[in-house]
This record gives C-alpha cells, structure tokens and sequence, in this order.
C-alpha cells in the first residue's frame, strides 16, 4: 500500500456528534482538513446499521479520493466495499480477513509487541497499528507505549506502521523520529469544535513529523 495514505488517518467516533450532525457530514470536515484515510469504527452498532453508516460515509470518502476502512467487521468492508478492514488482537486474525477480502484490499492489524507485528505481517498485513503512545480517550485501559518500545517493533518490521493514542496537535511533534509513517487520530480531530480546522493543523504538522516518502 501506499504509506503516504497513513500520514494522517482519521478514526472516527460518533460520541462527539453534536445534535442535528451526521457522521458523514464530519468525516467531509476532516477530509477538507487533510485526512488521508478514515476508518468507520462503530463499537456498538448491530450490522445493518453500521452497514447504512457505511455506505453514506463510503459516499462521501469516495467523492474525495480517501480510502475508507472499517474496523473489525468483515460483512461491514464486503457489503460497502470499503478499501479495506481494521482488525484488533481480540478480532477476526489477519489471515482469515486476507482469505476472505481477496489481495487488493488493505488489512491492518493492531500490535503492540514485537511478537505480535511479526505475526500480523506472516498473516499478510498491509500495515500496523502501534500504542497507545499518549494514552486514549476511547480506551482507557490502554497503557501508553514509549517510544523505546514502539521502535523495537519499527525495527523488526518492513510493513508501514500508524501511531494511536491520544495524539493531537499538542503532542504529535514528539512523534518526530520514530520512524512511523502517520498517526491515527481520534478526539483530536472530532472532538475538536471545527473539525476542518483542527484536521488542517494536524495536517500541517504531520508533514513535518512523517514526511511523504
């Protein structure tokens, strides 16, 4: 895959949505803001709900050229034919979603050990994604890896890896040299009151920070 599209990937979260906003309708904010990815995560959705999301989120990431990748549900990627799926260590393994999505769509997997992004990437993923580097507002049992830690699994792989966690316009300098290529954000996009905005400046210094190879 191409490891410029990590450089500043968007993970969405409805929990921010302010009464009368549709998910699609802030995803488009972060897009003209300069995400280069977005991933559809819906936790608590049934299938066909999420499936309904997808497809008006799909409408609007296909109209700006962004891949859209939907976290942990295979039925999700296939019924919207998304460019590709999430998968976490708890999900469906890497190997399962290869043999069922096909070579073309991309798969990343969740690792936060060395053993686990050696796994993930005998199983075929296209990319990693690594932390939580500052902590997470979706999920706060996640202890913080340090970069020591993150830069053993940038040494043992070749694939293309994400930083999550916590990362907004305040802390994502200090991602500088760590040898990722992006940084999946969160509330630091969509808990932001312009979206646009805040997605420009995290833009902005993501160039810095992961320049485009």
């Amino acid at each position: 895959m191409d490891k410029n599209l990590l450089q500043l990937y968007a993970v969405t979260d409805r929990q921010w949505l302010r009464e009368g906003e549709r998910l699609a309708d802030v995803v488009e904010a972060a897009i003209k803001g300069g995400v280069t990815l977005v991933q559809l995560r819906e936790k608590t959705m049934g299938d066909e709900e999420f499936i309904r999301e997808a497809l008006e989120v799909k409408k609007v990431t296909d109209a700006y050229g962004i891949p859209l990748i939907i976290n942990d549900n295979l039925k999700v990627c296939q019924a919207c034919d998304a460019a590709g799926v999430h998968v976490g260590q708890e999900d469906l393994c890497a190997e399962k979603a290869r043999a069922l999505l096909g070579p073309d769509k991309i798969i990343g997997v969740t690792a936060k050990t060395v053993e686990q992004a050696r796994e993930a990437v005998r199983q075929g993923a296209d990319y990693l994604g690594s932390g939580a580097m500052f902590g997470s507002s979706t999920k706060t049992e996640a202890r913080p890896m340090t970069l020591e830690e993150f830069k053993a699994i940038r040494q043992a792989v070749s694939i293309p890896i994400v930083l999550i966690g916590g990362i907004d316009a305040e802390n994502i300098c200090e991602l500088k040299g760590s040898g990722a290529q992006g940084a999946a954000v969160v509330s630091g996009i969509f808990a932001q009151p312009d979206i646009e905005a805040a997605a420009k400046k995290l833009k902005k210094l993501s160039l810095e920070v992961f320049p485009e190879i």
